[in-house]
């Protein structure tokens, strides 16, 4: 019996890595909360990044939620002038 190929959808997340002071990259995912991984290297960190997403999604299926969409997700900065404490 031929198995039958599952149709596969491409997803598009936005990632932030940020830099560790030890070290590395704090890598989030701002669709998938709590979605957070880290990699020594930013391609290290690309990699976590793809494992950890497709974890999430896998449980997502899983337990019949809905997957995120990233399409109209907008990543900005913002400057905040604070006082500094002593």
């Amino acid at each position: 019996m031929k198995k039958k190929k599952q149709k596969k959808k491409m997803h598009h997340f936005k990632i932030i890595l940020r830099p560790e002071p030890e070290g590395g990259f704090t890598v989030l995912v701002p669709a998938l909360p709590g979605c957070v991984t880290y990699g020594r290297t930013i391609r290290k960190a690309k990699e976590m990044a793809k494992d950890a997403i497709a974890a999430y999604i896998a449980s997502l299926k899983k337990h019949g939620e809905p997957i995120p969409s990233d399409r109209k997700t907008r990543v900005a900065s913002l400057d905040l002038e604070y006082a500094k404490t002593s």
